[in-house]
C-alpha cells in the first residue's frame, strides 16, 4: 500500500514507541511493578505490545480504580529507573527521520508516553534538535487520539492540518487519531500486533522506516551521505 496517490507531504508527525523506538521493557516493568502492588497478573512483553494504546491517565482508572494514582507512581518510578539504559531505534528509523530532515520538511513526535519521559528519550538518542515539537502524554488538553496534541505539533510545526501532513504509527488507534485530526494515517510495520494492516485501514504503509525513507529520497530527490 504505497503513497503514490496521496499529495506530497509537507510534514511528517511521529509516534514514538514501536514506531521510532522500542523502549517496551521498560513500560512492561513499569506496568508489572504496579500490577504487583495491586495484586494483579503479570504481562508479558509481548502482551504489553499488543494491549498498550491509550495513555495512561485514560487507561490506569479502568483498571486501577480509585487507586490509580498511586499505581500510576509505582508505574512511573520504575520506568524512570530503567527506560533510557533500554532505549534503542527502530529498524530505519534513523534514516527515516534524516530523510525527512534532507527533504527540508518539518517534523514533530506526538505520543502517549507521558512528556518528560518522551523528551529525555529523545535527547537521550540525539534526536531532539529534529523535532519542532515532541508532544507527550500530558501536554495537550486530551491525549492522542483527540485531536489536541495534533494541534499544538502542528502549530509548533508552523503548519494547519490536511493531507499534506501524514502522521506516521504502527497501530490502527494511530491511523484513527491522523484521522480525527485531519491528516494522512501512514502505518509503520505490518502492525500485526494490532490484528494487521487491514485492521490498521492506514492511508499508505511501509515495512520499515527503510523503505518510508527510500521512498522519501526518490520523491524529493535526495539521497543519503
Amino acid at each position: 500500500m504505497r503513497p503514490e496517490g496521496l499529495p506530497r507531504p509537507a510534514a511528517v508527525l511521529w509516534d514514538w514507541d514501536n514506531t521510532l523506538v522500542d523502549g517496551w521493557a521498560a513500560i512492561a516493568a513499569g506496568l508489572n511493578a504496579a500490577f504487583a502492588a495491586f495484586g494483579l497478573p503479570a504481562w508479558s512483553l509481548e502482551e504489553t505490545r499488543a494491549r498498550v494504546r491509550r495513555s495512561l491517565r485514560e487507561s490506569f482508572p479502568e483498571i486501577f480504580g480509585p487507586e490509580w494514582e498511586r499505581a500510576r507512581d509505582i508505574f512511573y518510578a520504575e520506568v524512570r529507573a530503567r527506560h533510557l539504559s533500554v532505549l534503542s531505534p527502530m529498524p530505519g528509523a534513523t534514516l527515516a527521520l534524516r530523510a525527512v530532515a534532507e527533504a527540508g520538511l518539518p517534523q514533530g513526535v506526538i505520543s502517549n508516553k507521558q512528556g518528560p519521559l518522551l523528551r529525555a528519550e529523545a535527547a537521550h538518542l540525539g534526536w531532539a534538535t529534529l523535532f519542532r515539537a515532541l508532544v507527550g502524554a500530558g501536554d495537550a488538553a486530551a491525549d492522542k487520539p483527540d485531536p489536541a496534541p495534533f494541534r499544538l505539533a502542528l502549530a509548533a510545526c508552523g503548519i494547519g492540518a490536511g493531507p499534506e501532513v501524514w502522521y506516521v504509527g504502527d497501530t490502527a488507534l494511530d491511523m484513527q487519531a491522523a484521522r480525527a485530526a485531519g491528516c494522512t494515517a501512514v502505518l509503520l510495520g505490518d502492525a500485526h500486533h494490532d490484528g494487521g494492516v487491514a485492521n490498521a485501514a492506514p492511508d499508505a504503509a511501509f515495512a520499515d522506516g527503510a523503505q518510508l525513507a527510500g521512498w522519501l529520497q526518490h520523491r524529493f530527490g535526495t539521497a543519503q551521505a
